[in-house]
């Protein structure tokens, strides 16, 4: 084998354990990145996770507002990215506890009634108000001695949160908004900011409030962190009304 062919043959074999080494690089990055993803979720793979499915308020019981079922699609593929498999749940029959599986819980209280159970056992420092009637607390959020009212359209809120019983208990994520619109907001929102948020908070519990702003130019993709209202939302509210109120600009 004279010089050139013995440098051809080192330059292919060189060539081919940098190619190896950095498909193994990637396969690795890329597998610690899913295993983060589905610890925050609580999605190992092939687990079983629950997307329970809320109504429209005022509506029939099967009914689904539209922004809901885009939130529900947002969901599903989160859970198939984790390799995960998820079992669709209306809101009336999902009659167990947590902690055997992942659950993401969509809708406010007034059209989902496991939402108003998950915010009454495990989030009383919340009260939405549910009363049909028109006004200016319709809709309204009170979390500790602060209240977020509703401006449709223009400035929105809802309620995103990670609950655990356990360090080996499966997450509950809640995605109580105000409108439907601003449920399919903090479904997305999640999506995207998972990795922030598994930095700052681990597999710990949080309840953070968003604000959707503008929704009727934008929809539901301009998203502001209002605050970590974890310790108040989990702190039994006062007898006395709320002090002060927040309005979108």
């Amino acid at each position: 084998m004279n010089d050139d062919v013995r440098n051809i043959v080192l330059g292919v074999v060189a060539a081919g354990l940098s190619a190896a080494l950095g498909w193994l690089a990637r396969t690795y990055l890329w597998k610690r990145k899913l295993r983060r993803k589905q610890a925050f979720f609580g999605l190992p793979d092939n687990s079983e996770s629950l997307l329970v499915v809320n109504r429209e308020a005022g509506g029939p019981e099967l009914s689904v507002m539209r922004h809901d079922v885009f939130a529900l699609l947002e969901l599903s593929a989160l859970i198939k990215d984790c390799g995960a498999h998820a079992q669709v749940i209306a809101h009336d029959a999902a009659q167990q506890g947590f902690g055997e599986r992942t659950e993401f819980c969509v809708g406010g209280p007034s059209s989902n009634r496991r939402m108003a159970a998950h915010l009454h056992s495990l989030l009383p420092g919340i009260r939405v108000n549910v009363d049909p009637e028109p006004g200016p607390d319709r809709g309204a959020f009170q979390i500790g001695s602060e209240r977020y009212r509703l401006e449709p359209g223009k400035g929105e809120y809802v309620i995103l949160a990670r609950l655990t019983a356990g360090n080996t208990a499966r997450p509950v994520f809640l995605f109580c908004g105000q409108r439907a619109i601003t449920n399919q907001a903090a479904t997305r929102y999640v999506a995207r900011n998972h990795e922030r948020l598994a930095r700052k908070h681990g597999n710990n519990s949080f309840v953070i409030l968003l604000k959707v702003v503008n929704s009727q130019a934008y929809g539901p993709d301009v998203v502001e962190l209002v605050a970590d209202v974890t310790r108040a939302s989990q702190t039994p509210l006062p007898a006395v009304p709320a002090r002060s109120s927040h309005r979108a600009s």
